[in-house]
């Protein structure tokens, strides 16, 4: 400062020309022009260290899309900041949306993100043959999410219904019972709606499992009829279905926190929440677009009567009592209650070893000296 003064002074007496000045100070005209002009703009003010920072840089986010970035965090409090701009560009593609980096950055400076906990990762369950699905109903994925009060005291147990390929969401039933009559009330209205997937696939929960034969439950013994393959996740291991838990744990946050007054008020949440989440929602899986963009429904219409249980002239056939047994020369054998009242077959295949027969689906292996009989089905 003392120096810059000094030269102003100098070149103010009028004794010197500004090259002889610069000369003397060691700098060039341009800065002897600069300081000079400060001077007489700003006075000594203007003599101080300025930032060199710049003062706009090319590549800075226009307003209008940090405003629009934070609109719609506002509509979409609990979307990331990717899934923000791929909504975005799903509405505006004309527009230069940022990336995901920069929308975050956007939304920390408006101090519009919350941070999260890191979560430890556990190694994914060896072992677990499921299904890869490549196209829309090849696997639908169904669990219930988990019962919770509402807010007149009743249990509410939400039933949903997925397809593993584009992710759409088919049902979302808030049920009042865990029980075989009401879930496959909703997966009739599944099936009427959408038609039969090629697999379905459940933990091991009722009521998609039970006791006695392969675990067979009245409900798996209906989609077998149907000509639906059953698929298990490996018990205490929900990894190998992990998308669908992951939806679990969105409905959960976005619809029971705090439950609604009574079921039908919560139907009327999860069915709102399932329109947002397939015609809406990015998903990153699906490369931003939504489950609407790429779900069809299924070719194979659900059926007006279950298939009649017709059999080889060489099975040996025998009606499955009430209780799951049948009568094999002279004694009970049981095979399983899930079974009641159903025709099922024995097929020979060696010498007092026969395979067990639903329609065209084999259940298990009887070996009949050891009087054993061992599930196949998977």
């Amino acid at each position: 400062m003392d120096c810059r003064m000094q030269f102003v002074t100098e070149w103010r007496s009028g004794l010197f020309t500004m090259i002889e000045l610069c000369a003397q100070y060691g700098i060039s005209r341009t800065t002897g022009y600069k300081w000079t002009g400060r001077f007489i703009n700003e006075g000594v003010a203007g003599l101080c260290d300025r930032s060199r920072r710049p003062r706009g840089h090319p590549a800075t986010t226009p307003p209008e899309i940090v405003a629009a970035v934070l609109a719609a965090r506002q509509r979409f409090p609990d979307w990331s900041g990717h899934k923000l701009v791929q909504w975005l560009a799903r509405h505006e593609p004309g527009r230069p949306w940022p990336r995901r980096t920069t929308a975050y950055e956007i939304l920390r400076r408006a101090q519009a993100v919350r941070r999260r906990r890191p979560r430890a990762r556990r190694p994914l369950r060896a072992g677990s043959a499921l299904h890869g699905a490549q196209a829309p109903n090849e696997v639908w994925t169904t669990d219930f999410k988990g019962e919770f009060l509402t807010g007149n005291g009743c249990w509410c147990h939400p039933l949903t219904v997925r397809d593993a390929s584009s992710r759409r969401v088919l049902r979302c039933d808030a049920l009042l019972a865990q029980t075989y009559a009401e879930t496959r009330r909703r997966f009739e209205r599944a099936f009427a709606e959408f038609g039969l997937p090629a697999r379905i696939r459940s933990d091991n929960g009722r009521p998609f499992v039970s006791t006695g034969l392969a675990g067979l439950s009245r409900l798996n013994v209906w989609w077998l009829r149907l000509g639906i393959q059953l698929e298990r996740i490996a018990p205490g291991h929900p990894e190998p279905n992990g998308s669908h838990e992951q939806f679990h744990a969105v409905l959960k946050k976005a619809t029971t926190r705090p439950p609604a007054a009574n079921a039908r008020a919560q139907q009327r949440r999860f069915d709102a929440f399932c329109t947002l989440y397939n015609e809406q929602r990015p998903h990153d899986a699906l490369q931003g677009r939504v489950p609407a963009d790429l779900y069809v429904p299924s070719h194979r219409p659900l059926p007006a009567r279950l298939p009649i249980l017709d059999y080889a002239p060489h099975h040996q056939v025998r009606t499955v009592a009430s209780n799951g047994d049948v009568m094999w020369r002279g004694r009970r054998l049981f095979v399983s209650a899930a079974l009641a009242t159903l025709r099922i077959a024995f097929e020979e295949v060696d010498d007092a070893l026969y395979t067990v027969w639903l329609a065209g689906v084999a259940l298990a292996r009887f070996d009949a000296r050891q009087w054993r009989l061992t599930s196949v089905l998977r």
